[in-house]
This record gives structure tokens, C-alpha cells and sequence, in this order.
């Protein structure tokens, strides 16, 4: 079985959504036998590389929420994530654009080490002090993947290199019909929108690998919190 999620570095529900779906495969009795792989999602496409800001501002804006406001999402998200087992910093994180840590992904996918770039990703991204928009950071964080220095030091170099595979996987998910992430797909018959409970993972493992209808994407799951294609990303209401 494959499993192919959508997701973007700068999406909180992708970070607590992952480690979810991990908890889950892990109870799946089948879970040697899934392929997982992570496709490019970027939340704000037109971010210009170098165009970063404070994400409390950010959310300020696309919200129309005073800081203090925003300050309780982040909260509210930050209880997600540790009740995962996930650190969380709820200020003085930053925002970018996210095409160039998506580029770096597909070189790691092609040297074996994509999901041990995303996980450090995500955690630099949400849980250290170190900002995933600058180049000496990505960088570290490739080494610490595994990756050749030289090598990744040559796909940030050039703006071309894997693009054309950030934007495949990007039309494959309008394709799809993906409008939030993260977006989970399995086998190409059943998906799963949100960041939802480990339970819900496991029930759909299991139901996708034992129905395989011919044709057609099925929804699985309810609805969970997600981050939109306009970058906005839900919070649950307490």
C-alpha cells in the first residue's frame, strides 16, 4: 500500500497531522508492507523568497484578530501539538516561502532521506530556534538528514533544479481535488483531509487495505483542522 501526503513546512496541522499518522501506522498490522511519501504543498505560492515576516503578524492580517487574539490560536494549536509529544513555539516563529525547503524535499526523496528532512524541518520550523527561510539553516538541516552538504548546497544554487517537481506534485493535488492540507491519500482510493485523531488513520489503513474499489477517490474521516490554499489554517474552537 502507498500513502502519499500533502503537506507544507509552514502548516501546523501538517506537523501535529504527521505525527498523528505515524501513531497510527504504528498500530497498523500491515504497516511494513505502506510506502509513505510526502508531496509539495505550498500554502503561499506568490511569498517571494527573502519575504519573510513574524507569523503573529501574518495571522493578523489573514485573520483581522488583534495579537493578543492570535496569541490564544497559537495557543490553541500549541495544546495540539504537545499532546502529541511535539514541541511548539507560540512566538517568534517566522514565515517564507516554503519552495525551496519543498525543492530540498524532492532531492531528499531521491537519495532515501525525505521523511528524516521533513521531520527536522518541522521541528526547526516549530518547536527551535532556527528559521527554515534562511539558506545556512536548510542546509544544516540537510546534513543532519543524511544529504550530501555539496549537493544540497547545489539545488538551493539553482532555482530550477526539482521544480518542476514541487509544481507536479502541486497540480497533482488540485487534481485531486485538494484544498487544505495536510491531504492523505491512499492506494489512490481513499482520503483523509485534516490533521485527524491516530484512531481515524488506523481505521482507514485498514479499510483501504482490505476494500479496493476500481475507480474514484473515497473521503475518509470527518472533518479535522487544515490549513487552506489561502494559507489560513483552522483552530479548533475550545
Amino acid at each position: 500500500m502507498r500513502v502519499e501526503i500533502w503537506s507544507d513546512i509552514a502548516c501546523p496541522w501538517c506537523y501535529i497531522g504527521k505525527a498523528r499518522f505515524e501513531k497510527g501506522l504504528a498500530e497498523f498490522a500491515h504497516r511494513d508492507e505502506v510506502e509513505v511519501v510526502h508531496r509539495s504543498f505550498e500554502l503561499d505560492p506568490s511569498r517571494a523568497k527573502g519575504q519573510t515576516g513574524l507569523v503573529v503578524d501574518m495571522l493578523a492580517e489573514k485573520y483581522g484578530r488583534t495579537r493578543e487574539e492570535v496569541a490564544g490560536m497559537e495557543a490553541n494549536v500549541a495544546a495540539n501539538a504537545r499532546s502529541e509529544g511535539l514541541g511548539y513555539r507560540t512566538e517568534g516563529r517566522d514565515h517564507g516561502s516554503t519552495f525551496d525547503i519543498h525543492r530540498l524535499l524532492h532531492l531528499a526523496k531521491a537519495r532515501g532521506r525525505q521523511d528524516e528532512l521533513l521531520t527536522l524541518a518541522f521541528r526547526a520550523n516549530f518547536a527551535e530556534d532556527r528559521s527554515v527561510f534562511d539558506d545556512d539553516v536548510l542546509l544544516a538541516l540537510a546534513e543532519e538528514a543524511g544529504l550530501d552538504a555539496g549537493e544540497a548546497r547545489a539545488v538551493l544554487a539553482d532555482p530550477e533544479a526539482y521544480a518542476d517537481d514541487v509544481r507536479a506534485d502541486e497540480r497533482e493535488a488540485s487534481a485531486l481535488g485538494a484544498n487544505a492540507v495536510p491531504f492523505f491519500v491512499l492506494d489512490r482510493r481513499y482520503g483523509i483531509s485534516g490533521g485527524q485523531p491516530s484512531e481515524v488513520f488506523v481505521q482507514a489503513l485498514e479499510q483501504a487495505w482490505k476494500e479496493r474499489p476500481d475507480t474514484g477517490l473515497t473521503g475518509l474521516g470527518g472533518e479535522a483542522a487544515a490549513c487552506d490554499a489561502e494559507g489560513a489554517c483552522e483552530v479548533p474552537r475550545t
